[in-house]
């Protein structure tokens, strides 16, 4: 199998159609027709279903493009390895949720940024579902998330306990009150935010199952409408407490079982970890640890 098969065979499988991959890779439909053909002769089965109106991979080219997906990234990473051996470069992609580490990666990419200046630090913030995938199909290098994890093909460091609290207005002096609101509101993030889940989790619990959500994409937005009244919503106490103490809120703590959140640095399996990433956890730890936010 030489690189340009690997390059056609990936065409097809991202545009579900010969025509189209052809004019991707720059060559003609019967040279993709021949390429995909001699693939499958060579590993003893079919990588796509002509059947339908879509070419579309079948069992074996999933597990085909899933192994070419760690190749590829082997290579990038040997690359950056071998460019300058004497030291640290190369690019470095991080995921991480909207509140504690989002609010942390200022002062990390500044500091590794005056360390490390070869290499480009890079963090992106979004829902944990999403996060995990992008690790799982190496657009991300590692991504911060909540536990628990029980997929087998991530690593994970456990990387701290923190409590999370229900955040009010500051008017609101009992929590039993607030929560006999009709109707009772929260300011939440997207389906997938483990804040959200929590929180319908202790309302739950609580017996209360009619309310109505306001649902915000960003930090910022969550205090705001709590604070000016709106509803209320669930963050981890270190985060309101550091960020927001200047703020009208209250802060409600909850039992320890479902008030305790647990976030794990999630890599993939089996993949050789680069020396800028290696770099990087160690800055992450001597600053964590500096702080106390360490387990």
């Amino acid at each position: 199998m030489y690189t340009n098969d690997i390059k056609i065979f990936e065409a097809v499988a991202a545009h579900g159609n010969f025509t189209r991959a052809a004019e991707a890779t720059f060559t003609v439909q019967s040279n993709v027709t021949a390429r995909i053909k001699s693939l499958e002769e060579e590993f003893g089965a079919e990588l796509f279903d002509r059947s339908a109106r879509k070419v579309e991979l079948t069992a074996a080219g999933k597990i085909l493009i899933q192994y070419l997906k760690q190749i590829g990234h082997l290579m990038d990473e040997a690359k950056k390895e071998l460019t300058k051996s004497g030291q640290i470069s190369g690019s470095l992609k991080i995921g991480c949720v909207e509140t504690t580490m989002a609010l942390k990666a200022p002062g990390i990419i500044s500091q590794f940024a005056e360390q490390y200046p070869e290499v480009d630090l890079e963090f992106k913030s979004a829902m944990r579902t999403e996060l995990i995938n992008d690790v799982l199909n190496y657009k991300l290098d590692a991504a911060f998330v909540s536990a628990p994890i029980s997929n087998p093909e991530l690593s994970q460091i456990v990387v701290k306990n923190e409590r999370i609290a229900i955040l009010t207005p500051a008017k609101h002096k009992k929590l039993e009150d607030t929560l006999r609101a009709v109707p009772l509101k929260i300011v939440v993030f997207e389906l997938g935010c483990i804040f959200r889940s929590r929180l319908e989790s202790f309302l739950s619990s609580k017996g209360i199952v009619e309310y109505k959500r306001i649902t915000v994409n960003s930090l910022e937005g969550i205090i705001n409408f709590v604070e000016a009244g709106l509803g209320i919503s669930m963050l981890p106490e270190e985060l309101v407490q550091e960020y927001y103490s200047t703020r009208k809120l209250n802060l409600f703590p909850l039992s320890k079982d479902l008030g305790t959140m647990t976030t794990l640095l999630v890599t993939r399996s089996g993949v050789p970890l680069s020396r800028a990433f290696n770099a990087f956890i160690d800055l992450y730890k001597a600053s964590s640890e500096s702080s106390g936010a360490l387990v």
